[in-house]
């Protein structure tokens, strides 16, 4: 069923930044062109930087069509569909802490508002620093501009990062909840919008022949690998502050083992699904100071090569401190205490500087009880069957089970059931596009509650005491501390693979 948007002023905070032209003025395209915005659609950007609505239109414009260029295999863009979709963009130059910055921005959405007819339906997008959510959520309240008319609604959409740990989380979320209900604010995990990681759910629940095999019983255990072949770039003075853990560990990592762990809900609605993701996650063993050494790896990449192109380790990059202690690289077992996943480990990795940009979720089943075939040949080596639900790049399923080779011996070779995405002849769409159109029809199911963010936190702010204890324990001895380190364009340190050759197990780094 085609799913049409209401009408909606979208009002994008941080509108001259990467963020908007890389992702949702290109998401908004693409919905336009679809059909599946309403006519009463407008969009009013807010920055400091000054631009006429003009400029704002040629900036996007300009940007749309490298994204087309370089995302869509050289597609161009429709110019007439362009002219038309520009007549929907607005701005608004301003201070986000600046209160007549926002009186001028009332002004201005009522302006747009009545203009464009879009039936007093308000969408707040925060793609700003952190440091300023604060700042620009109490304006809005206090200038009236999320006051919800009669037959009309007002939500917030949040980026990330949403806090640094539980305390600021809470801290945050305690804010929020004096300017807006719980059903308005929409914090968003991109990850969530991308296809393969919704299919996760269809796969689990809507085939009978995986269903029953979903626990203990026949999953040995799970690994799932986000790593990214970029280091830290011109980012180094943010990304010092945050690290792998806080930067993809407590959201994108999180949310993939909620997925993949999580009990079935009741219906595919908002509440319900979130309910399970939130009790599973509650269900992941908290881990005491003295245990996160041997359950947690963190490292940072040296410098390397990847591609063919140098890397400089992350402590000479430009805005590092020498003595920095930021990991770029996290591995955790994790444990899920709860019926379904008792004794099951979930290997948790994510980094910087690794051979490939790759995101995937590996199921690695029990062996069969007997050697069976190995009594024939002992050369014969039974290996797990391993389910591989590829996010990034190339979204697949694949399926690997052994099979026997033709000939008059008996000789057993791994083969694979693959499903490609796109074998569907449709590029999937970027995740924007989804999480955008959800958030205009008012369906919260992919976006983050304010419970799984502060579980998700908790878990990880206990990893954080057990790091800086660590360290606090290395400097009481008059000990210099540092990390463990991983040449770039390497899988991570050797800690990380004795990690799981401990428990007799390996990564899986076949990329085939």
């Amino acid at each position: 069923m085609k799913r049409v948007a209401q009408p909606v002023l979208l009002v994008v905070f941080g509108a001259s930044g990467d963020l908007a032209k890389r992702k949702l003025i290109p998401a908004l395209y693409h919905l336009y062109s679809q059909g599946l915005l309403h006519d009463g659609f407008a969009l009013l950007g807010f920055a400091r930087t000054q631009y006429s609505d003009e400029q704002f239109r040629t900036l996007m414009g300009e940007s749309l069509r490298e994204h087309m260029a370089g995302e869509h295999n050289g597609a161009t863009v429709d110019e007439e569909e362009w002219a038309a979709f520009l007549e929907h963009l607005y701005y608004q130059q301003g201070g986000y802490d600046d209160d007549n910055s926002f009186a001028r921005l009332a002004e201005r959405i009522a302006d747009v508002e009545e203009k464009i007819q879009t039936q007093g339906n308000r969408l707040f997008y925060l793609a700003t620093p952190p440091e300023v959510f604060m700042a620009v959520t109490t304006l809005i309240h206090e200038h009236g501009m999320a006051a919800q008319q009669e037959n009309a609604w007002v939500r917030l959409i949040i980026e990330k990062p949403f806090g640094h740990d539980l305390a600021s989380a809470q801290t945050l979320n305690d804010h929020l909840a004096q300017l807006f209900a719980e059903e308005q604010l929409y914090r968003i995990d991109h990850y969530l919008g991308k296809e393969t990681v919704q299919n996760i759910l269809v796969f689990r629940f809507g085939n009978g022949i995986f269903e029953p095999v979903w626990n203990r019983n026949y999953i040995d255990h799970v690994q799932i690998t986000v790593a990214e072949s970029l280091g830290v770039g011109d980012r180094g003075g943010y990304y010092d502050q945050a690290g792998a853990i806080r930067d993809m560990v407590q959201n994108h990592v999180m949310q993939l083992v909620a997925l993949t762990a999580m009990e079935p809900p009741v219906a595919m609605d908002a509440k319900a699904v979130r309910d399970q993701k939130v009790n599973v996650m509650q269900s992941i063993r908290p881990l005491e100071p003295d245990e996160v050494a041997r359950q947690v790896v963190r490292a940072q990449y040296g410098a390397g090569q990847i591609d063919g192109q140098s890397i400089r380790g992350y402590l000479e990059t430009r805005g590092i401190p020498p003595d920095s202690t930021t990991d770029t690289y996290v591995a955790w077992k994790l444990a899920i205490d709860n019926w379904r996943w008792n004794g099951v480990p979930f290997y948790l990795r994510t980094g910087k500087a690794m051979p490939h940009k790759l995101t995937e979720i590996n199921i690695v089943f029990r062996k069969p009880p007997m050697r069976l075939f190995e009594t024939l040949d002992d050369r014969l080596n039974v290996r797990s069957n391993i389910l591989r639900m590829r996010i990034q790049p190339d979204e697949s399923i694949c399926l690997t089970f052994d099979a026997k080779r033709p000939g008059p011996v008996v000789a057993v070779d791994p083969v694979n059931m693959s499903f490609p995405y796109s074998s569907f002849g449709e590029e999937p769409a970027d995740a924007y596009e989804r999480l955008l159109l959800d958030a205009v029809l008012g369906d919260s199911t992919l976006f983050i509650r304010r419970d799984e963010i502060e579980v998700a936190w908790e878990r990880v702010t206990r990893v954080l005491d057990g790091w800086q204890r660590e360290e606090a324990r290395a400097h009481s001895r008059g000990m210099s501390f540092s990390l463990p380190s991983y040449e770039a364009g390497a899988w991570g340190p050797t800690e990380a693979d004795d990690l799981l050759g401990r428990d007799g197990r390996y990564w899986r780094n076949n990329l085939d």
